[in-house]
């Protein structure tokens, strides 16, 4: 399975994961969206800034989602995920934990064999215009054209 995650590119994270710094993607969600129960080991994530075309891939390693985790879980998490592997940077458990807090769902993806790819445009038209992770059998479904 394919997956395309669209991040922020104020955070400028996919440098970080092609450096491997950052080693895990997380996302945490009020409901049970995608990719929560789409994403297994040897899954491709194709990753690209907003308004950006797609620069990146790598493998999904492992899976590990939670639900309706209490605050003390929260805290667990944070501390055991989000500063090592590369989840929050420079002093941001703060905000993570303020992030996640009022979500009832997490996944975390752990990233193995990031490469830059040929930069590639997508086509987003069949997708709520504002979605930020795409799930789909295959990359060419959506991809429009070359950069």
């Amino acid at each position: 399975m394919h997956h395309l995650a669209i991040m922020n590119p104020k955070r400028k994270l996919i440098p970080k994961i092609l450096s491997g710094e950052k080693k895990i993607e997380s996302r945490r969600y009020l409901m049970k969206v995608a990719p929560r129960d789409k994403v297994h080991p040897g899954d491709i994530i194709y990753f690209k800034d907003a308004g950006k075309p797609v620069t990146l891939q790598a493998e999904v390693e492992k899976v590990l989602q939670y639900d309706h985790y209490s605050d003390q879980q929260l805290q667990e998490i944070i501390t055991k995920y989000w500063w090592p592997w590369g989840i929050a940077f420079h002093g941001a458990l703060t905000w993570a934990y303020t992030r996640a807090k009022p979500k009832k769902y997490c996944i975390l993806m752990f990233l193995k064999n990031p490469q830059k790819i040929k930069p590639f445009a997508i086509d987003k038209k069949w997708y709520w215009s504002a979605c930020a992770w795409i799930t789909l059998p295959d990359i060419e479904k959506i991809r429009s054209l070359e950069v």
